[in-house]
């Protein structure tokens, strides 16, 4: 049987890129959509500024799930007054002990100009040695 003729189709995306140097930073992604086999969207928008500007964000995995962290992830940023860190240990605990929240399907790449972090479904909050994040 065919991917495409599964009961339960996935839809999900893939694929952001950062990297941290001299106080200055990047952080792109694909654009890309799948739906199973076939790619539907090829400019969605996966990276945000957050916190006034100064804070990029971007998602792998599924689409909703990751916009859903996001908001998540913004209002924990308000909460601890733009703390990189503290927002993202929150928002992996939260989203590994919420009974929702748990089911999401999606990894977060957050950046600011001092620290790149990768925060993960499984409670995971991951600080890259060289300063550069691959997820997707």
């Amino acid at each position: 049987m065919r991917n495409s003729m599964r009961k339960n189709p996935v839809f999900h995306a893939t694929t952001i890129l950062g990297i941290m140097r001299n106080g200055e930073v990047a952080l792109g992604g694909d654009g890309q959509v799948t739906f199973e086999d076939t790619i539907v969207k090829h400019n969605t928008r996966k990276v945000r500024k957050m916190y006034n500007d100064t804070i990029l964000a971007g998602f792998a995995g599924s689409t909703a799930d990751a916009f859903t962290l996001f908001d998540k992830f913004e209002q924990k940023l308000d909460q601890y007054n733009g703390n990189l860190y503290r927002a993202a240990v929150e928002l992996a605990k939260d989203w590994r002990t919420d009974k929702y929240l748990r089911r999401l399907e999606a990894l977060l790449g957050v950046m600011d100009r001092d620290n790149a972090l990768i925060i993960s479904g499984s409670g995971d909050v991951i600080e890259p040695e060289d300063g550069i994040i691959a997820i997707g």
